[in-house]
């Protein structure tokens, strides 16, 4: 009964669907935009100093060197076949202690990203990682935000298109009830079960006082769980200012999400105490749609809204000479970013 229910829930709201469901009704929106521009591949030239405009295949450090260094988490990049000893050596004198964050160096939705607590866990991850992957400091900021921004080529400044807010997965205990009894009440975390049993083991067992909190997914991932709410009506000059600090210096990035850790909303729009963690490219989902309250409408209007802005920043990034990919190069990168989705998402 209760996996009948988990599927009916899923089947009744959107933002668990997979994304060809989501997608694929709008081909014939991407099909315009591609003829408008020439290319089914336009992306390309949407952020020329990311590889595929960074709509895969993107080496996160790559992007890391293009921002300001005041605002990125201290990161170090770590080849797959370098011993273990040598990468802890190296993370650790590079100033970055127990606990850090684990990640692929080329990764999505959040996959093969780990809060690595000490050595021996992270023999383990470099063991099964199939890929370069990445060490970062783990920033203490707890509260996450993805904020969407563009900039044509030629302006001097840029605009926030959408603000979501990340609520990361947990439970809050009742002074009775066990942590796994918590996760089935709710289908959010139920949802999400099978991985968390991987993760918490007899921690599944503990209860909670009441009132307590305890955070199962510490980031902000759909896909692992987080709940997304749009906070665009939040939007104000000063938040526009301090992303236009972080954006402008970045050579050639006109179009993509932010994905930031920051202490209170009023030190992230006055530019205090916040972290780029990541930024995402022309892959980036303006994922303020993902909010529970937004209808699937509401979620196409906002795609073709900002495919039609990627659009024509690659057109005039086109126009000053930046190539789009050619159709061979870029069936080849979708396979490419397929067959590596498979292999993250059994990590």
């Amino acid at each position: 009964m209760a996996s009948l229910k988990l599927k009916w829930h899923k089947l009744t709201h959107w933002e668990y669907w997979p994304l060809w469901a989501i997608y694929y009704p709008l081909f014939p929106v991407w099909l315009y935009y591609s003829l408008k521009a020439g290319s089914f591949f336009f992306f390309n030239a949407a952020n020329p100093s990311m590889k595929n405009g960074g709509m895969a295949m993107e080496s996160k450090m790559s992007i890391y060197g293009l921002i300001p260094r005041q605002y990125i988490p201290n990161t170090v990049f770590l080849a797959k076949d370098e011993p273990p000893d040598v990468a802890l050596g190296r993370i650790q004198a590079s100033g970055i202690s127990f606990p850090f964050i684990a990640k692929p160096d080329i990764g999505m939705k959040s996959f093969g990203v780990e809060k690595i607590y000490d050595e021996q866990q992270f023999r383990e991850y470099v063991r099964k990682t199939p890929s370069h992957y990445l060490a970062q400091e783990l920033i203490p900021y707890t509260k996450e935000v993805g904020i969407f921004y563009i900039r044509k080529p030629g302006e001097a400044l840029g605009k926030v298109t959408g603000i979501v807010s990340k609520e990361f997965l947990s439970v809050v205990g009742d002074g009775k009830s066990t942590v796994l009894e918590l996760i089935k009440k709710n289908p959010r975390s139920h949802l999400q079960l099978h991985r968390l049993r991987e993760k918490l083991g007899e921690q599944l067992n503990t209860v909670l006082e009441k009132g307590q909190e305890h955070i199962l997914v510490p980031y902000g991932s759909h896909t692992r769980g987080a709940k997304f709410v749009d906070i665009s009506h939040r939007l104000n000059d000063a938040l526009t200012k301090t992303i236009n600090e972080v954006c402008v210096p970045m050579e050639d990035f006109h179009y993509g999400r932010l994905d930031v850790l920051y202490n209170t909303f009023e030190e992230l729009c006055e530019g205090k105490n916040f972290c780029a963690i990541e930024i995402n490219g022309a892959g980036g989902e303006a994922t303020h749609i993902y909010d529970p309250g937004h209808s699937l409408w509401f979620a196409w209007k906002e795609i073709t809204r900002h495919w039609g802005m990627m659009c024509e920043v690659s057109m005039l990034n086109h126009q000053k000479g930046h190539s789009y990919l050619s159709f061979r190069d870029g069936r080849a990168m979708l396979r490419e970013n397929g067959a590596l989705q498979a292999q993250l998402e059994t990590l």
